[in-house]
């Protein structure tokens, strides 16, 4: 009942007319972004970051979960009519959506999309809701030794388990970590890193890494590596109205894909990605019409669909609750939250009451306008494919160096503006993940006061980490995260080469 009546007040925050604006604002550049390839959420937010500058905290949260929630709509109409993925969450969409477009479906194939969004993506609402609380009295167990533990992990599952190579992450997480440490050192006073430059003495600011990493290198990469010329787009002629037998097909799709989708988000090594893999293949194996699935069946769209949007609202659950992002998105978001001075983690619940809720309360809202959204408006997000790319990256650009220069009126954050842009664009170049660098930047500094600590605390003692058993397990998880893939690999190879 208590956590109905903090629904109650946050839907009062949420309907507020001012909040209920940015919320719409959101969907709607969040349809938008998701409809266009290679221009994601992370990449958006990480735009509009500046926003943070001007508008107050709840409405500007309720704006990048609304483009969060949006982007993960908008990415199937990209993939069902060019077959192009709008984003890495709807690549399976493609396989099945892009054919029943190809057999004259189109309609019924972006229907059950849209709708399996909106059951999928308020069956992860709930859940939200009702599992935050739990979530953040258990994080109130732990203490400074657990807190380095869990970022730990946090650094592993991000660097290792989430990106193609150990080494790379790794990497990566290194050079946010640094770029965290840039400036005075809150316990002795001393500068770091700062090569004499009076302007790092407070730190590199995470809004201009953020946008540099995303935005700029993004853009630089899109632009470099990306044709322009797309693949044949296939116009909507049928009805988009689901016929009786389409929903037949599809409603235990939606059920499964919004069960898989949520706890595989929440968790550390989930994303978006795995449960819709996971959602299709469970999709193949129950259907009846399994001679459908490659020539355009409905379920294999539903389903995975439905994980999509049900794993972004899992992606909040550790956000909210632990401080900790499972994606690039959350990355982003997370360097919002810091930019107001909030940190995310078990205090927020009580701290700030009416930004949580409120912002719960506007995934309801969210949810529900995108139906509206997605199903009447699918002209307009075809029309919107057709924009030329290089006014969007042009435009993109020109944003990004407005927004950044705005923020503090300094030509040196425009340099490393810039300098970060020419990073990130290396990055992807070479494969480098990027999620990574925020994530180090913003956590690296927390986990390092907490080390120190643990280490007060115990005056010295090391074994501090080991001998309490949340931490110990904790890091024990840690490492077989590590070692768990490379040693899967190499028995992988033992048996191919007895073979």
């Amino acid at each position: 009942m208590e956590t109905l009546s903090y629904l109650a007040q946050g839907f009062s925050v949420a309907l507020a007319p001012e909040n209920l604006m940015w919320s719409l604002v959101g969907v709607t550049i969040g349809t938008m972004v998701g409809v266009l390839p290679g221009i994601g959420p992370a990449l958006t937010i990480a735009l509009l970051l500046p926003l943070t500058y001007q508008v107050d905290a709840a409405s500007a949260f309720m704006l990048f979960a609304g483009i969060y929630y949006g982007a993960m709509y908008g990415g199937s109409t990209t993939s069902i009519l060019l077959n192009t993925p709008g984003e890495t969450a709807t690549i399976v969409t493609a396989i099945e959506g892009n054919k029943m477009a190809r057999k004259g479906r189109a309609g019924a194939a972006l229907a059950t999309a849209a709708i399996g969004s909106f059951v999928a993506g308020t069956i992860g609402t709930i859940l939200l809701t009702f599992l935050a609380a739990p979530v953040v009295d258990f994080a109130l167990r732990f203490g400074p030794a657990e807190y380095f533990a869990l970022m730990v992990l946090a650094f592993i599952t991000v660097s290792a388990v989430l990106t193609s190579s150990i080494l790379r992450g790794l990497t990566s997480l290194g050079m946010g970590i640094f770029l965290g440490l840039i400036g005075i050192d809150l316990q002795t006073g001393q500068p770091r890193f700062t090569f004499g430059i009076v302007e790092l003495l407070d730190g590199i600011d995470v809004i201009v890494v953020a946008v540099g990493l995303f935005a700029i290198g993004e853009t630089l990469y899109l632009a470099a590596y990306r044709k322009s010329a797309g693949a044949e787009l296939i116009v909507v002629k049928d009805s988009i109205w689901m016929k009786a037998e389409d929903w037949k097909r599809s409603w235990k799709p939606w059920l499964r894909g919004a069960f898989i989708g949520f706890p595989l988000g929440a968790i550390p090594a989930g994303g978006a990605e795995l449960p819709t893999f996971l959602s299709y293949w469970i999709e193949k194996r129950l259907s009846k019409h399994k001679e459908e699935f490659g020539h355009g069946a409905i379920e294999g769209v539903a389903g995975p669909e439905a994980a999509n949007n049900s794993s972004t609202a899992g992606v909040l659950v550790p956000l909210l609750a632990l401080g900790l992002p499972t994606s690039a998105t959350a990355a982003i978001i997370l360097s919002a939250f810091t930019s107001y001075g909030i940190q995310p983690g078990p205090t927020l619940l009580t701290s700030q009451p009416e930004l949580v809720w409120g912002l719960i309360a506007s995934l309801y809202v969210a949810n529900v306008a995108l139906l509206v959204l997605n199903l009447p408006l699918i002209g307009l997000w075809v029309k919107i494919l057709q924009i030329p790319r290089p006014l969007l990256y042009g435009g993109i650009l020109v944003f990004a160096t407005l927004g950044t220069y705005g923020i503090s009126q300094s030509v040196i954050d425009l340099a490393l503006l810039y300098a970060m842009g020419v990073m990130g664009f290396l990055m992807r170049r070479f494969d480098f993940p990027v999620a990574p660098v925020i994530i180090g930047m913003i956590l690296g500094p927390l986990a390092e006061q907490e080390f120190r600590r643990a280490m007060t605390i115990s005056q010295g003692d090391v074994g501090i980490f080991f001998q309490r058993p949340l931490s110990l397990t904790l890091l024990v998880i840690a490492l077989v995260a590590v070692i768990g893939p490379l040693a899967w690999r190499i028995i992988v190879k033992r048996k191919m080469a007895l073979r």
